[in-house]
């Protein structure tokens, strides 16, 4: 997949991430052919980038598999939109509404376990929490899927995605979306959304309430005591707190917001692995980027062998996927490219992950588009 400024998409292009607003509709649905009618939308919504499978708009490759399927997710996002949206108006929360949609994306998390989550979609700034959320709830059901819960439990965590940040809605939007640098004061306000979350889900008449209280109270404690609001440590935090942590940090990571560009999954793994020890729990972490693809399918490396593409990733060896190498050191196209696994090369065999402004120059100047390797068994 190749990242793009706006201005730089050509009709013919296919999409790589879907854009959605509040009501679950894609603006511009992954695997769609760009137009120029999309490209012009996308301007006017400042957008800023999208991902796309070729810089070619003659070599046609489709996205890989997704784990949720788009109705499933355009379904959740107005569900979740409906259901904030009670709440701000009524102060009524009704969660009975949102077991259909986190039974399905519950369902399709289990039936997709096979596909990696490859990328996430893009939201609309003043509509980011609900995307979130349902992000959120899908990253924590393909994480719980791998940690022998019940079914009861993969629910209860799902529900508990969805609905980790209703505490937000008492967070006036202006601070939400604030582009330049927080007060002390803004982020006490924002600090209290956990237990403003805890407190209403508290009031519930379902069984699974005061779990559901936990993991919206708890999703930004650490497990070395240095979260907030409580500061507990370890074990003191729920299991399925720990999950919806890990899932919030890595959307919010990978996700554009209105004051930081989305960070590539390669950068968001390094972020939560090197940069923040103490925070997660190391074996769910560990579990978590077994199945996220770090370096997503079409992503362009900079290697010890040459210049290569990524072709295919499996769970398990998401630091290592196939690669096909078409290219040397030097910037000459290879007469013969070829692929391997990088599972069977040295740990520092990848130098680093290009991104447009890197790979553009290259291309023309190799004369090759990387993308046409994808194509090829």
């Amino acid at each position: 997949m190749i990242h793009l400024l706006i201005k730089d998409l050509q009709p013919g292009m296919v999409a790589a991430q879907s854009i959605y607003d509040r009501n679950g509709e894609a603006i511009l649905p992954r695997g769609a052919s760009i137009t120029q009618a999309h490209i012009d939308r996308l301007a006017k919504l400042d957008v800023m980038e999208l991902s796309v499978t070729s810089s070619d708009p003659a070599v046609f490759v489709a996205p890989p598999d997704d784990i949720l399927e788009e109705s499933t997710r355009a379904d959740a996002i107005r569900k979740v939109y409906e259901t904030f949206h009670v709440l701000e108006e009524t102060g009524e929360l009704d969660p009975t509404a949102l077991i259909p949609t986190a039974e399905a994306i519950l369902t399709n998390a289990l039936e997709n376990r096979e596909n990696l989550v490859q990328l996430t979609d893009i939201r609309m700034h003043d509509d980011y929490t609900f995307g979130h959320s349902v992000n959120v709830a899908l990253l924590s059901a393909t994480l719980g899927s791998l940690c022998d819960l019940s079914g009861a439990e993969l629910i209860t965590l799902v529900m508990g995605g969805l609905l980790h940040d209703i505490g937000k809605l008492v967070i006036p939007p202006d601070i939400l979306s604030k582009t330049e640098q927080l007060t002390s004061r803004d982020l006490y306000i924002i600090r209290m959304h956990p237990e403003a979350g805890r407190v209403k889900l508290n009031t519930l008449s379902i069984s699974s309430a005061p779990i559901l209280a936990m993991i919206a109270g708890q999703h930004h404690e650490h497990i070395d005591g240095r979260g907030y609001p409580d500061h507990l440590m370890g074990d003191q935090i729920h299991r399925l707190s720990r999950i919806v942590s890990i899932a919030d940090v890595y959307d919010a990571l990978t996700s554009a917001r209105s004051y930081k560009p989305a960070f590539r999954p390669h950068i968001a793994y390094k972020i939560m692995t090197k940069c923040s020890p103490g925070q997660f729990d190391e074996q769910l972490l560990k579990r978590f980027f077994d199945n996220v693809a770090i370096y997503p399918i079409g992503t362009v490396l900079k290697t010890v062998m040459g210049y290569a593409v990524v072709k295919e990733v499996k769970f398990g060896q998401t630091q290592t996927p196939t690669v096909c190498v078409f290219g040397t050191l030097t910037g000459e196209a290879l007469e013969h490219p070829f692929t391997i696994n990088l599972s069977k090369c040295a740990p520092d065999t990848i130098i680093s992950v290009l991104d447009e402004l890197d790979l553009i120059p290259l291309m023309f100047r190799m004369r090759v588009n990387p993308s046409q390797f994808l194509q090829e068994k």
